[in-house]
C-alpha cells in the first residue's frame, strides 16, 4: 500500500486565475524518504498542505489525495493526526505554548489521549530526540535549531505514519542542519515513518533520500538523485562585486536625485516600531537611544558603529551580546554569520533601534532612512493583494505604479498581482517584502535570513537586487546561514561568537582562511 498518493490533483487558490497544481500525480511508498523540489512558488507547500486537511488551503480542488489508502477528506482529526504529521518551515508558526513540555503535550491533550499514555509518548520522544536536558525550558528561550527540533518532536509525539516537512532546515546553521537531518533520518529508518521533505537544498539530504520528485508547471515528475547532486555544485551567478563597490562610493548627490525628504521617508520608522512590538521586552536595563549625529572617532567613513555593546532579555537573563564591536562602511554589503542562537537577529534589532543596549553605544548615521526585513516577512505584509502591497508606501516613498509593476516582474509575480500575499509561498513572501522595502530606496537595509525558502534562481535574483541597491548607495547588513549567498553578494563577513565578533574579513579572504567553508 502506498503511504501517500495524489491522483490527478489540480488546485486553484480562491480568486486566482490559474491553477497552482495541474493534473499532478505521485505515489510515495511506505518507508520512503522523498525529496520534493521545485522553483520558488511552484506549489510545493500547497501540495504538502493538501495532504493535511486541518491546514489545507482554501480554493478549488479536483482529484483525490490519499493517505494510507484513505481519502484525506474523509479523515477526522484523530485519524488525521495518526496518519499525517506536518512540520512548518518556520517553527514559530507551529510552536504555540510557553514551555517545551507543554508544547509536546498540546496535541495529545487536544485529542484526549489518557494522561498515562501521554506521559509515555512524551518521555519516549524526548529520549529518542535527545531533548530531555531542555524539557522544562521556556520555548521563547530556545535557539532556532532547538525550536525546529521541538516542532519535529511535537509532530512525532503524535506517532504519525507519514511526516511532511516544508523547508525544515532553511533557518538552521549548517551544523544544526546536520543534527536535525540525522534525527529525521532516524525517525525514517528506526521508526518506519515515511518522510516527504520540500526543500531548495536537496544536496544536504541526498545521503538520506530514497527518491526525489520535482514539481514543474503544476505537474510532478521523478528526478534522479544524481541530477540534484550535480545542480548543487555550481556557485551562484551574480554581477561582479568590485564594479558595484566603485559605484557605491560615489558622492550621494551622484547616486540619487531624490530630495532629502524622499530619501528619508518617515514611514520607514514604522518598520522599526513594528519590530520593537514583536520583540520581547528587554526589562529595565535600558538606556536612551543613542544620538545618530555622534561621530565615532575611529571610523570617519563608517555609517554604522557598535561600540562595546551588551544586551540581554530581562534583568536576570544571560547576555546575548557582550563586548560587541562592529563598524560598517557606507555602501558596503556586510554578512553576519554564526550558529543558531548566537545573537544575529538581536544584533540587527539593536542596530535598527528596535532594542536598546544595556551598555555600550550604537551610532547609526542612516537611522532616518533605514529598513529592517525580519525573519518573518508577514510582519511587513498587510494589504489584500500583492499589487496593493507594493503600492502601500508609494506616496511617502515617491514612486508610482510603473515602479511597482517593474518590481512585480523582477519577482516573477506579474501573474499574481491580484492574489493575497498570504497565499504566496514563503519564498515569494520574502521577495515581496524585500521589493516593498527597496521601492523606497532606504540608505540602510538590514536583512534577517533573507534567502530562506528561496530556490537557486530566486537566491541569484535576490543577490542581484542587493548588488544593484548597493550600487545606488545603499548600505546592507545581512544575517544569514546561506554561505553560498554570502560568497555571491557580500563584500565582507563578520563571524559572531560568544556574544561578540570573532573575526571580520573581506569575503574572499574569509572563505580562503576558513576551515569549515
Amino acid at each position: 500500500m502506498s503511504a501517500l498518493e495524489f491522483d490527478r490533483v489540480s488546485f486553484t487558490y480562491a480568486g486566482a486565475s490559474s491553477p497552482v497544481l495541474l493534473d499532478a500525480s505521485l505515489e510515495v511508498p511506505e518507508g520512503a524518504f522523498v525529496l520534493l523540489v521545485g522553483a520558488t512558488g511552484s506549489g510545493k507547500s500547497t501540495l504538502l498542505r493538501l495532504a493535511k486537511p486541518e491546514i489545507a488551503p482554501a480554493g478549488t480542488l479536483d482529484g483525490v489525495v490519499r493517505a494510507l489508502g484513505e481519502s484525506v477528506r474523509s479523515l477526522d482529526p484523530l485519524a488525521s493526526a495518526r496518519a499525517v504529521g506536518y512540520v512548518f518551515q518556520d517553527p514559530d508558526a507551529q510552536v504555540v505554548c510557553d514551555t517545551v513540555w507543554h508544547e509536546m503535550a498540546f496535541g495529545l491533550e487536544n485529542l484526549g489521549v489518557p494522561e498515562r499514555e501521554m506521559r509515555r509518548r512524551v518521555a519516549e520522544c524526548c529520549n529518542f530526540l535527545g531533548i530531555e536536558p531542555w524539557f522544562r525550558m521556556r520555548t521563547a528561550d530556545l535557539s532556532g535549531g532547538q525550536r525546529q527540533v521541538l516542532a519535529l518532536a511535537s509532530a512525532l509525539v503524535m506517532r504519525p505514519r507519514i511526516l511532511l516537512l516544508d523547508e525544515p532546515t532553511s533557518m538552521l546553521d549548517p551544523l544544526a542542519e546536520k543534527r536535525f537531518l540525522s534525527l529525521l533520518f532516524r525517525a525514517n529508518r528506526e521508526l518506519g515513518v515515511t518522510v516527504v521533505v520540500a526543500t531548495h537544498a536537496p544536496e544536504t539530504m541526498l545521503d538520506y533520500a530514497t527518491c526525489a520528485l520535482a514539481l514543474e508547471g503544476g505537474a510532478v515528475r521523478e528526478v534522479p538523485l544524481a541530477e540534484l547532486a550535480v545542480e548543487a555544485e555550481a556557485p551562484l551567478r551574480v554581477p561582479d562585486r568590485g564594479r558595484a563597490r566603485d559605484v557605491a562610493r560615489r558622492p550621494p548627490s551622484v547616486r540619487s536625485s531624490r530630495s532629502n525628504d524622499q530619501q528619508s521617508p518617515v514611514f520607514l520608522r514604522k518598520v522599526v516600531e513594528k519590530a520593537r512590538s514583536m520583540t520581547e521586552d528587554a526589562g529595565p536595563a535600558r538606556v536612551p537611544a543613542p544620538d545618530a549625529s555622534l561621530a565615532h572617532p575611529k571610523a570617519e567613513k563608517n555609517v554604522l558603529v557598535a561600540d562595546d555593546v551588551w544586551y540581554r532579555y530581562g534583568r536576570d537573563g544571560s547576555w546575548v551580546l557582550r563586548q560587541l564591536d562592529l563598524s560598517v562602511g557606507e555602501g558596503e554589503v556586510r554578512a553576519i554569520v554564526g550558529s543558531n542562537g548566537c545573537g544575529k537577529s538581536t544584533l540587527l534589532s539593536v542596530l535598527a533601534g528596535a532594542l536598546w543596549p544595556a551598555r555600550g553605544r550604537v551610532t547609526n548615521a542612516l537611522r532616518e532612512s533605514q529598513a529592517l526585513l525580519p525573519q518573518t516577512p508577514r510582519a511587513l505584509l498587510s494589504r489584500e493583494t500583492v499589487a496593493d502591497e507594493l503600492m502601500d508606501w508609494s506616496r511617502a516613498g515617491g514612486y508610482g505604479r510603473a515602479e511597482a509593476d517593474l518590481a512585480l516582474g523582477r519577482m516573477g509575480l506579474a501573474d499574481a498581482a491580484g492574489r493575497h500575499p498570504y497565499d504566496l509561498s514563503g519564498g515569494q513572501q520574502q521577495l515581496l517584502a524585500l521589493e516593498k522595502l527597496l521601492l523606497v530606496r532606504p540608505r540602510l537595509l538590514l536583512l534577517d535570513e533573507p534567502t530562506k525558502g528561496l530556490d537557486r534562481a530566486a537566491r541569484e535574483r535576490m543577490a542581484r537586487r542587493l548588488v544593484s541597491a548597493r550600487s545606488e548607495g545603499t548600505t546592507i547588513l545581512v544575517a544569514t546561514h546561506d554561505m553560498g549567498f554570502v560568497r555571491a553578494a557580500a563584500d565582507s563577513v563578520s563571524l559572531m561568537f560568544d556574544g561578540g565578533m570573532a573575526v571580520t574579513e573581506p569575503t574572499d579572504e574569509y572563505f580562503a582562511s576558513s576551515w569549515l567553508w
